[in-house]
């Protein structure tokens, strides 16, 4: 009896997971923010993006440890061929050994190297890289900017193919119903085959356009959920509401002026190419310097058998030290310090033109989105006055299709005319959620 009962359990869970598995994934809710999130969290550009800057702050360590002394060891064992063993007579008449036969040589040596002077070429490049990094740090932001009015558009798509696709479906149980309803009548003998015929044409249509939709729906569930990394065939319920989101938006006229300051002191393109100048102008005093002198400190310890600087020379191990001060001076280069200096004032004179450039179109750019945003707010209004038309419009013309006075065509058009109303809010509402995203971008929010 036990085994029988541990035996059905075990088939009512292999079919409880054969269920599971057939019905796919749980559907996803998402709102704009968790879209937002797990896109930044699972962007590979994004990344990208943060490793180059990694890359920048690692070159901004790299210039400024130039300024600080280096300290190397140094050993090594050199055989050499055996030799005469060279003396000299003594004082006492004692021969005194003054280079003896040691063909096995052992060399090691501690040294210090610290510059002192570059002529202010090391700071120019310490400069030169701290303004590469906020370069790359403003190029994250950038990135950052643009995935999201990405995944703000694909889940802004997401809503409105599924809005679309509501209004669609209802068109089609509305041709459905008057199908039935021309049935009806042809039954009764109150229409001819004709009306059935066009009633069939008009529901098929319908029926087409909501397969489109539906279509169209499954292509943008299936980017939205790339830019979030989950799989293609996750199904993804947005829970933004286009109307009511859409009714949240200010009517209120934008002023232009302070926007655009304000989008010049946020847009992190702008503070990247500003950057990007700074950089150059520090490359052009680094290369100016290389026409001056460098002073560096040396010193180092040395332990060999045979020491070489101990004089005689003896088969010990024995120490000695050195301290000094170099100069360096490239009196004539061949004329690579004016071609560096020439090739830095013509990056910074680029830098200097994009960024100009970028200027001149920022406040065209703008206004541009200003306007689309102002635009589309007004087609909602008027979207929204169509909508209550043509649905007036289709109740009046069914009730006369229904007491005989009107033929078919005009319910067929007036249907028609509704559904295209519906079609054209859910776009002008979902316009107006996208130009905002455009406006915030512009603006650099």
């Amino acid at each position: 009896m036990r085994r029988g009962v541990c035996l059905l359990t075990a088939m009512l869970t292999m079919l409880a997971i054969d269920r599971a598995a057939a019905q796919g994934p749980p559907t996803l809710r998402l709102t704009l923010e968790d879209a937002l999130s797990k896109a930044i969290d699972a962007s590979h550009r994004l990344a990208e993006a943060r490793a180059r800057e990694d890359v920048a702050q690692a070159g901004v360590a790299v210039r400024e440890s130039a300024e600080r002394p280096t300290i190397t060891a140094t050993a090594g064992f050199t055989r050499t061929n055996h030799v005469l063993p060279f003396s000299v007579p003594g004082p006492s008449g004692v021969s005194l050994l003054v280079y003896p036969d040691v063909p096995n040589n052992y060399q090691s040596r501690l040294e210090l190297k610290w510059p002192i002077y570059t002529g202010g070429r090391t700071d120019a490049l310490e400069r030169a890289a701290r303004a590469e990094a906020d370069a790359a740090g403003a190029e994250v932001e950038t990135a950052q900017a643009d995935l999201r009015l990405e995944v703000t558009r694909a889940y802004w798509a997401v809503v409105t193919a599924r809005a679309s696709l509501d209004v669609l479906e209802q068109g089609v149980a509305r041709s459905q119903a008057h199908l039935n309803d021309v049935n009806q009548r042809f039954k009764a003998g109150l229409v001819p085959p004709n009306e059935v015929s066009s009633a069939t044409a008009q529901e098929v249509r319908a029926r087409m356009l909501a397969i489109d939709a539906r279509t169209q729906r499954d292509v943008a569930v299936a980017d939205l959920a790339r830019l979030i990394s989950v799989p293609p065939d996750q199904p993804i319920e947005p829970t933004a509401d286009l109307a009511r989101a859409t009714t949240s938006v200010s009517n209120q006229t934008l002023d232009l002026a302070p926007l655009i300051e304000s989008a010049r002191a946020a847009r992190q393109e702008r503070r990247s190419l500003q950057q990007r100048m700074v950089a150059a102008d520090a490359q052009r005093e680094a290369a100016a310097a290389g026409r001056l002198p460098t002073i560096q400190l040396t010193g180092g310890v040395d332990y060999a058998r045979p020491n070489p600087k101990i004089f005689p020379r003896a088969d010990l191990a024995q120490e000695s030290w050195d301290a000094g001060v170099g100069v360096s001076w490239s009196l004539w280069d061949g004329g690579r310090t004016v071609a560096e200096v020439a090739q830095a004032a013509a990056a910074s004179r680029a830098a200097a033109e994009r960024l100009a450039e970028f200027d001149s179109r920022l406040g065209v750019e703008v206004r541009q989105r200003a306007l689309e945003l102002e635009s589309a707010i007004a087609s909602v209004t008027t979207a929204n006055s169509g909508v209550t038309a043509a649905a007036d419009a289709r109740r009046v013309v069914g009730e006369r299709y229904d007491a005989g006075v009107i033929a078919q065509i005009e319910v067929l058009d007036a249907e028609y005319a509704l559904l295209q109303a519906q079609l054209d809010l859910t776009r002008a509402q979902a316009a107006v959620r996208l130009a905002e995203a455009q406006l915030t971008r512009a603006l650099g929010r």
